[in-house]
């Protein structure tokens, strides 16, 4: 574990998860912008992270904006795009609580971000060319939800491809094993409602992870892992990007790293997993070219 990761786990103070300052009013807009209607509903803060993403930026942000679900809170985080993202994001400021746009160091700087500047009871991310499945889908996932108990909200999302052509809908688990996080992301991120107090708890994302933040953000947890409520519900779509071979062995040393890191089973056990997973890759990878 590293030293900044280590600092975040033993002081998650409230202080860490605070609005960050405005120090540049060029590149900032803060609007109070947040739709609570319903009082005894929790808030759900959505967050988008976006660098130079205007070819689906404008049609994630209508799916978020024309939920039906009464209390949202919706944040853009922008990394200091050079094309039509910020005049997009210009466009419907009205309806965003909270945006910047300023070079960051990552996406897991960006998410925490997004984050620190939150009110809501729970976190979504939602990427630029991902979204909401329908305008009643934040109103499905959160109907009999205990925000006492339900730390982790799951829902099902859409796989799709560059066109929105539909590749897969991942499957519902009515009762979430943690086991199944030492081989693999088995919450999709996009259908992931994170209380507010896990952050509290377990801290921000770990900048120093370049893929695969938000597996290593749940692993800290995996000796105390909280509830998981599952629903099986499409919540939303999660775009392709058409990684490479080369990249996605990029995401499994990650992903090997990260479980050693958190000492989430044996060194043997962790060994048999990462070549179990390796074997199945380059045999997928081989029937593709036959």
């Amino acid at each position: 574990m590293n030293n900044h990761q280590k600092i975040i786990l033993e002081n998650p103070s409230k202080s860490d998860l605070s609005l960050p300052k405005n120090d540049n009013k060029d590149k900032t807009k803060t609007h109070k912008y947040s739709k609570k209607l319903h009082p005894n509903k929790p808030l759900i803060t959505v967050v988008t992270v976006v660098f130079n993403g205007d070819k689906f930026l404008e049609e994630t942000i209508k799916s978020v904006i024309k939920q039906t679900y009464g209390n949202i809170e919706y944040i853009i985080i922008d990394g200091g795009s050079t094309d039509r993202t910020v005049d997009i994001i210009k466009k419907y400021e009205d309806k965003i609580a909270y945006w910047v746009s300023e070079k960051d160091d990552g996406i897991a700087d960006a998410f925490n971000k997004g984050v620190m500047a939150a009110k809501g009871e729970y976190i979504n991310f939602q990427g630029d060319s991902d979204g909401f499945y329908s305008t009643c889908a934040l109103e499905k996932v959160f109907n009999n939800v205990n925000t006492k108990e339900d730390v982790l909200i799951s829902a099902k999302v859409q796989r799709v491809d560059i066109n929105g052509k539909e590749l897969y809908v991942s499957k519902h688990v009515s009762n979430f094993n943690k086991k199944s996080l030492l081989f693999r992301m088995s919450i999709p991120h996009q259908g992931l409602f994170t209380h507010k107090s896990y952050f509290e708890k377990y801290g921000l994302f770990d900048v120093n992870n370049v893929f695969c933040m938000d597996y290593e953000h749940l692993l800290r947890s995996y000796h105390h892992f909280p509830k998981v409520l599952t629903k099986n519900i499409i919540v939303a779509r999660w775009r392709a990007d058409g990684l490479n071979n080369d990249r996605i062995l990029e995401i499994f040393k990650e992903y090997c790293q990260i479980k050693n890191n958190n000492k989430v089973a044996s060194n043997l056990f962790l060994y048999f997993i990462k070549y179990w997973s390796l074997l199945k890759f380059y045999i997928k990878t081989l029937l593709k070219k036959i």
